[in-house]
């Protein structure tokens, strides 16, 4: 018996009759989601962007009634001026942008010179708060002829919080649609081997670049609140999972590499321990020199390049320690466009 099936041949264009209301079809779109970015470092900007932020449902699960009083009565008229100021630390002035902006379209521009040899496929990029935004790009792809679309939320490990607010976002672009797209949204990819030797090798790379040797390296994750995780969010065990096949590849052991959690916000308890209280244990504890890399990152921004390389390397000075330093993020470089590249193409299968 013939089991054999032969490849799925490239869409070609639909032949309309005469008079027909103009259709563009065949084509295959992919868009890159990262989280987000103000437009600017000014309070209007700020403001507009963490309203957006701070109301989506995914991010903040209190009830409306409890939290819009100290949204709409505190935080929003205390922490634009404070982000504003930490954004302008970091803002790309020379494309009056953040660097996650930066970083995103470069990652969108570089993906579609790799699929170049795919003529049909288009390759777009977006932000789930602030802009680009999903919906205007996802009505580009339309207007390109994608009736096959790839959502590639940017972030390895899934939290409901991050992956699953950007799926939301084009479900219910789907629903304005009369004619939809088919569609894919990349898994999490927190165990993918092409992941781990990238962040492995750009561990090695970075420390072989410094005149000193951390005795402890932190893998510093993005937190989510602890109930969150009792919920039965998975975050914290793609996390758990990343740190330990990470220690695998590098073959070093759990003191070597620590995993730790940042970002905290609200009264609640968050996933632990705590990035900023560890650096400054450790640096109390006698530890001299310090790395510290963002894996759930897959570019820099205002909580890789201020938060971390900033308020924590001041952390670790001010508590005795000597030696501190940022590990980049894999970015726009060959390493990170290798996995996002590899991941793509996996989940293009059949498509191209």
């Amino acid at each position: 018996m013939n089991t054999h099936v032969p490849p799925r041949s490239v869409p070609t264009p639909m032949q309309l009759p005469a008079g027909h209301p103009p259709v563009r079809s065949g084509r295959v779109g992919v868009l890159l989601v990262n989280l987000g970015t103000p437009d600017g470092t000014d309070r209007r900007s700020m403001r507009r962007y963490l309203e957006e932020f701070l109301t989506d449902r995914r991010v903040i699960e209190w009830p409306r009634a409890l939290w819009y009083p100290i949204l709409y009565g505190i935080v929003l008229n205390t922490r634009p001026a404070r982000k504003g100021r930490d954004y302008a630390t970091i803002w790309n002035k020379e494309r009056n942008e953040s660097p996650l902006r930066t970083f995103t379209r470069s990652q969108g521009e570089q993906l579609a010179a790799r699929l170049s040899a795919h003529p049909n496929v288009t390759v777009d990029w977006a932000m789930r708060y602030g802009r680009p935004s999903i919906d205007e790009r996802m009505a580009a792809l339309k207007d390109a002829g994608c009736d096959r679309v790839l959502i590639f939320p940017l972030y390895p490990q899934y939290a409901a919080s991050t992956t699953a607010t950007v799926n939301d976002v084009v479900y219910r672009r789907l629903l304005k649609e009369r004619w939809q797209p088919a569609l894919r949204t990349v898994p999490p990819y927190h165990d993918d081997p092409a992941y781990v030797d990238a962040l492995a090798r750009s561990i090695e790379t970075h420390l072989a670049s410094l005149p000193w040797q951390p005795e402890v390296v932190l893998a510093s994750f993005h937190g989510i609140p602890k109930s969150y995780f009792e919920k039965g969010d998975p975050y914290h065990c793609h996390c758990m999972k990343t740190g330990r096949l990470l220690r695998e590849r590098l073959g070093w052991d759990k003191d070597r590499l620590r995993i730790t959690f940042q970002s905290r916000f609200g009264p609640e308890e968050w996933l632990q321990p705590y990035t900023d209280k560890t650096v400054e244990a450790l640096a109390k504890s006698g530890v001299k020199n310090l790395a510290v890399i963002t894996p759930g990152f897959v570019s820099d921004c205002l909580e890789t390049l201020e938060e971390i390389a900033v308020e924590n390397g001041e952390i670790f000075h001010h508590a005795g320690g000597v030696n501190f330093s940022h590990i980049p993020c894999l970015n726009d470089g060959p390493l990170g466009m290798d996995v996002v590249e590899a991941v793509v193409r996996r989940e293009l299968s059949g498509w191209i």
